[in-house]
Parts: structure tokens; C-alpha cells; sequence
């Protein structure tokens, strides 16, 4: 069975998706929770890029991961800067706590790893359960632009200690029924020319339309759904490449 965000592929991102690097996103998710005093929860929060500094910025942000190297990476980079935030290992789909939270949000299309439409559907319905009333939910998505089964790239780190580590990605499956690729991803640690430790992972990723992923949330429960790209908030998107934002509202009474 290959794995899935273990411990190599876990570095990689730490190292590539380090604290501090921005897309736009960590400045867009700053600015949409500026006015949030309440809990904020971070789904599939990784190595705590956009969840710490937010909590930099007094957001009361709490995260889990469904990867416990992931988790083990996060709470590293937290206690080297004096944070201390709640994180639990969890499924997006079945997570289960007894706080209600001002936001839940799931940047830089983290909630597309749930591929099949069963448990994507139980995940939004999750959050919404887990959403105070008015509560907020901001997610990003992106469209699949690439389909070629057996195209296959390639990309090199090299490690503070100095191994490099490389990563194969190949396409090997396509779902145009069910709107999913199957990526199976080989990284591999060298040291002196001599391999040391490599790791396969199989990774998936679902895509949605613009329209479809906004009707899904309305079908969630949400209202008052804002749609943004490129996290320029409330412009629609004009191109393929674009990440999309949506922001929606857990209105229950």
C-alpha cells in the first residue's frame, strides 16, 4: 500500500511550503479573519504554514492533520516561535469536538485530497456542524488543468544537512466520471550519491466547476457564498489557473 504524506514527503513540504512563503494566501486568510475574536479551526493543516502566522496575529487557531508527520512537523515549527496551539490528528470528513468556531478554513486546495464525492459531501457537512451560527467557512479549490496520463516531472531539495531528495510525480489514473486524478509520487534521499531512504505515495485530487463546488455548499447548508480568485476578494474567476476562493455562512437560525 503506498503511503501518503509520510516522512519524506512530509519534509519536502515543510521545506518547499515553508513558514513564511505566501501565495497570496496567508495575507488573503489574514485579512478575512482580521475581525474574527472567536475559534478559528484549520483542517489539513500541515506543517502550520498559514496557521501560525495567524496565530501571530492573536487568531485563536486551532488545526488538525490527517498525517501524524505532518502534525509532528507542525508542533516543532509552533514551540521554535512559543506557540502552543490545539492539534489533533483527524479525518476532515469524521472529526469530532465539542467547540463551535467563528471559521473554519481550508487554504491552497487541501479539501480536493478527498476525492471521492461521499466523503467530500461528509466533510462540508462537517464543518458546517462544527460552525457557530453566522460562522464562516473559506476554502480554495482549483481546476485540473492537467490530464496526461504517464506525463511525468520531476524536482530536487536539498536538506540543511546537505542530502538532496528528489520527487518523480507520474499521472497514472483519470476519472472524467467521477472528476479525480490519481498521481502516484516517488521521493527519494541521497546522501553521497548512495540512496538512503525512499518512500511512495499515491496522491489524489478531485476537481470541481465553479458553479458545481458553489451549488455543493448550498446543498451543505451554506448562504451568502462569496466566490473570489486569485484571493482579489469577490472577483470572479476569468481563467483556468486561478486559485478560487469560497467564503460561505452557516446561517442555522
Amino acid at each position: 500500500m503506498l503511503g501518503y504524506y509520510n516522512q519524506l514527503s512530509s519534509e519536502v513540504y515543510d521545506m518547499d511550503k515553508y513558514i513564511g512563503r505566501s501565495f497570496g494566501d496567508v495575507e488573503f486568510y489574514a485579512d478575512r479573519l482580521a475581525s474574527c475574536d472567536g475559534e478559528v479551526l484549520e483542517p489539513g493543516t500541515g506543517s502550520g504554514r498559514i496557521l501560525i502566522p495567524l496565530l501571530e496575529k492573536g487568531r485563536k487557531v486551532s488545526g488538525f492533520d490527517l498525517s501524524g508527520e505532518m502534525l509532528t512537523i507542525c508542533r516543532h515549527n509552533c514551540r521554535k516561535r512559543g506557540l502552543n496551539p490545539k492539534l489533533f490528528q483527524a479525518k476532515m470528513e469524521s472529526f469530532s469536538t465539542p467547540d463551535k468556531y467563528e471559521a473554519i478554513i481550508v487554504p491552497t486546495g487541501t479539501f480536493l485530497l478527498l476525492y471521492k464525492r461521499k466523503e467530500s459531501l461528509q466533510a462540508l457537512k462537517n464543518f458546517y456542524q462544527h460552525l457557530s451560527d453566522g460562522g464562516r467557512l473559506i476554502l480554495d479549490i482549483f481546476l485540473q488543468t492537467d490530464t496526461a496520463i504517464g506525463k511525468v516531472s520531476t524536482r530536487t531539495w536539498e536538506t540543511k544537512d546537505g542530502d538532496l531528495i528528489t520527487l518523480e510525480s507520474k499521472i497514472v489514473e483519470v476519472d472524467y466520471i467521477n472528476q479525480h486524478t490519481i498521481t502516484h509520487n516517488r521521493y527519494e534521499k541521497w546522501r553521497n550519491g548512495k540512496l538512503i531512504q525512499s518512500e511512495l505515495e499515491r496522491f489524489p485530487v478531485r476537481w470541481y466547476g465553479v458553479e458545481e463546488f458553489k451549488m455543493t455548499l448550498e446543498h451543505a447548508g451554506y448562504e451568502d457564498i462569496t466566490i473570489s480568485a486569485d484571493y482579489k476578494f469577490g472577483e470572479y474567476p476569468t481563467d483556468a489557473g486561478q486559485i478560487i476562493t469560497f467564503e460561505a455562512f452557516a446561517n442555522k437560525k
